[in-house]
């Protein structure tokens, strides 16, 4: 009897914690618990009572018992949440030691220079490290070419502001991309221009008429596991995307803000395609390192370095040299080197499971786009009847939290219904089970809304 009502009480806590019964909500009462388990209505009386010590749930004399509140429930969801939303690494997946020991060692070795300004475009010392790791990229700058920023929010907001040698000046970025880009374009009143991507590519006829007719002066694109699609351009897609720049005078900004976790060692980026005058390469850490280190690197074409030079001075005099003096003494130990293949297995074998889990668990309606090479996100396309909010609000209720992609559209481009999905913060088990609840969710609003669209397939 005791193995009965641990599975009941465990039951009625996952139902609880999982949303489906709401907090101030009255449970079924004794006699129907014992008709729906097929047990006495003493084993209903001890299940109730282990509920309310666990503070669960409460009674009220001769109303009977409720789900505790919301602000009391709130420990016990925070800890069951499934995390797609994040983007950001895991506390848990970052070797805290090890920071600490090449920071303290940078403290050390740089003290002299924190009481001066540093060179606005980055110690040279770390630029001459950041080549080696351009360079198995099949990039090949020169030390001059290197600029280092604090962040790459601060690199895309000066590359939207500036003039460019092309003397032109509209922009033109993929519809989705990354929200900081947009972010950086808004606050600076840029001409923008969308031109829409999927997980089939890009209209390669719509760009070329872009590049010819539009006065670009630069294409923004993240070729390599697409934020928040997740897929990538081929090996001939990025040659011709290095062809046309070149042929228009059209500048790209490559944002490679995932090369660390690349699986395929012939992906090499934009720029090695004999495009180096007309790419600037731009690198992240804040995906394999830390967020708040905030350090980015650019590989700039020789036609753009005086003006970066200036702009970057004019920003912030220069990025902060205990994060500079910490990468440089991380990458040269091969600390980062280590962490980085770390952090490409593990982010592989999870993204592998959320497609694995995906075509198998989720309507066949959906559009469901993964690449198993790699990367961090994914994206679902619903149906056009599916109210992507309430889908949102639902999964929240049911500790899911998933991120709607309309940040990642221009306001005047349309957009699409689609939910993007990130496996930072996650494991095999939560993908399981927070594939298996959107799921759930999907077949519900399915057969309380409008028929779908037949136009998803796997």
């Amino acid at each position: 009897m005791g193995n009965k009502k641990e599975s009941i009480v465990e039951l009625i806590r996952s139902e609880i914690v999982d949303g489906l019964i709401g907090p101030g909500q009255k449970l079924p009462s004794i006699r129907k618990q014992s008709e729906r388990f097929g047990c006495s209505l003493n084993t209903i009386i001890g299940v109730y009572q282990e509920l309310e010590d666990q503070y669960l749930i409460y009674s009220r004399p001769k109303s009977g018992y409720f789900v505790v509140a919301k602000e009391a429930l709130l420990p016990l969801l925070e800890t069951k949440r499934i995390d797609f939303a994040s983007a950001a690494p895991d506390s848990s997946s970052i070797p805290q030691a090890e920071f600490r020991q090449c920071m303290n060692k940078a403290l050390e070795l740089f003290e002299a220079s924190i009481f001066t300004y540093a060179d606005p475009q980055g110690l040279l010392s770390l630029r001459q490290q950041l080549i080696k790791l351009f360079q198995r990229q099949q990039v090949f700058p020169s030390p001059e070419q290197v600029f280092i920023y604090s962040g790459a929010q601060q690199a895309l907001h000066l590359l939207a502001g500036m003039p460019f040698p092309n003397g032109k000046s509209n922009i033109l970025v993929e519809q989705p991309t990354y929200w900081g880009m947009l972010a950086a374009l808004k606050t600076q009143n840029q001409t923008v221009i969308g031109i829409e991507r999927t997980h089939e590519g890009i209209d390669w006829v719509t760009l070329e008429r872009h590049f010819q007719s539009n006065m670009i002066k630069f294409f923004y694109t993240i070729p390599r596991f697409h934020n928040p699609l997740g897929t990538s351009y081929t090996e001939k897609e990025k040659q011709r995307l290095a062809e046309l720049a070149k042929a228009y005078d059209v500048y790209i900004v490559e944002d490679d803000y995932l090369a660390d976790l690349e699986t395929n060692s012939k992906a090499d980026p934009i720029h090695a395609y004999h495009g180096a005058s007309h790419v600037i390469y731009l690198r992240s850490f804040s995906k394999v390192l830390l967020p708040g280190l905030r350090i980015a690197a650019a590989v700039i074409p020789d036609s753009l370095i005086p003006l970066m030079q200036w702009h970057k001075h004019a920003a912030d005099l220069s990025t902060s040299v205990l994060s500079q003096g910490f990468l440089e003494i991380y990458m040269k130990s091969g600390m980062y080197d280590h962490h980085a293949k770390q952090m490409k297995a593990l982010y592989h074998e999870r993204i592998r499971y959320l497609k694995e889990a995906s075509q198998r668990l989720l309507p066949k309606e959906c559009l469901y786009t993964v690449q198993s090479c790699g990367g961090l996100f994914a994206t679902i396309r619903l149906s056009d009847s599916i109210n992507i909010e309430d889908l949102i609000k639902r999964l929240e209720n049911r500790g899911v939290d998933v991120l709607a992609t309309d940040n990642q559209f221009l306001s005047s481009f349309r957009k699409l219904n689609l939910l993007r999905l990130s496996i930072v913060r996650t494991d095999e088990k939560a993908i399981e089970e927070g594939i298996g609840i959107i799921a759930e969710e999907l077949n519900h609003m399915r057969f309380t809304s409008n028929p779908p669209k037949p136009f998803f397939r796997l």
